[in-house]
């Protein structure tokens, strides 16, 4: 679950590098000169990477300016909005971007302006988290977790975005030209039901998250979109949250990579 706060953007943060193995990312990079973070929240990426890259120039952009004031030399942030048009001076050899298919209403001209600024030869990834609890032994099925579900991503989509939008990132990638692009996908426990310490460790911080950030993201969907009354919505989390913490449910959510580069085309 994708909640546009402080602290749940720095937990989340923290549960996709346990996913990537401690990396930042998984495009193979050879020293990027220049690199901008789209969406970039609290600024914890773009800030470790332009310290594990000391000589890129590293820019993040979002629509809030909660980044912190002390930075590394390298690295920089502007407001900015990824749905308007782009303005550069210069194209970049690394964009990233993380968890925005839930915020973002218009992919075509994210990704033709991706397209459109990158470097031949340029990398492109994307972290995106589904927000489709699933499990493989039937055990999500009937809870009220799966009811709240099914309704926010139907709230979601009436407020004009698609919390599943990631699903067809490739589709639109390749139909922008991107070539040679690996989706890779990883499952994240709902809480510490898995087995495996590094698997119960990533459920904790996923349950974590849920819980702080289930109400504010469930009471302005319902009540905006679905037109439900506080009260309704109240007696509902009571349930969603006992389901969130009850590791006989066997949820989980899913993580997708995304990773492409632009290939300069011959001319003629």
């Amino acid at each position: 679950m994708i909640i546009n706060q402080p602290t749940t953007l720095d937990l989340q943060h923290a549960i996709a590098k346990l996913l990537l193995k401690g990396n930042l990312g998984l495009a193979p990079l050879d020293k990027p000169r220049r690199v901008l973070d789209i969406g970039t929240g609290t600024g914890i990426w773009a800030i470790e990477f332009a310290e594990e890259f000391p000589d890129s120039d590293v820019l993040g952009t979002d629509l809030s300016p909660i980044q912190p004031e002390y930075l590394p030399p390298n690295c920089r942030f502007e407001v900015d909005d990824v749905e308007d048009e782009w303005i550069y001076s210069s194209k970049f050899d690394y964009i990233h971007g993380r968890h925005l298919c839930a915020f973002l209403k218009n992919f075509d001209h994210l990704f033709q302006s991706i397209f459109d600024n990158l470097n031949p030869g340029g990398w492109v990834e994307f972290q995106e988290t589904v927000i489709d609890f699933k499990s493989v032994d039937g055990t999500v099925e009937g809870t009220a977790l799966q009811r709240w579900n099914l309704l926010l991503l139907e709230g979601i989509r009436k407020m004009g975005r698609n919390a599943t939008a990631a699903t067809r990132y490739k589709k639109w990638m390749e139909e922008k030209g991107f070539v040679n692009i690996v989706e890779k996908r990883f499952p994240v426990p709902m809480n510490p039901w898995a087995k495996g310490r590094n698997e119960k460790m990533i459920g904790a911080m996923q349950m974590t998250n849920n819980l702080e950030g289930v109400d504010g993201l469930t009471m302005a969907v319902f009540t905006r979109s679905l037109g439900w009354q506080p009260e309704d919505v109240e007696k509902l989390l009571v349930d969603v949250r006992r389901d969130m913490q009850d590791r006989k449910i066997h949820a989980f959510i899913t993580m997708q990579v995304f990773l492409t580069f632009y290939q300069a085309r011959a001319k003629g």
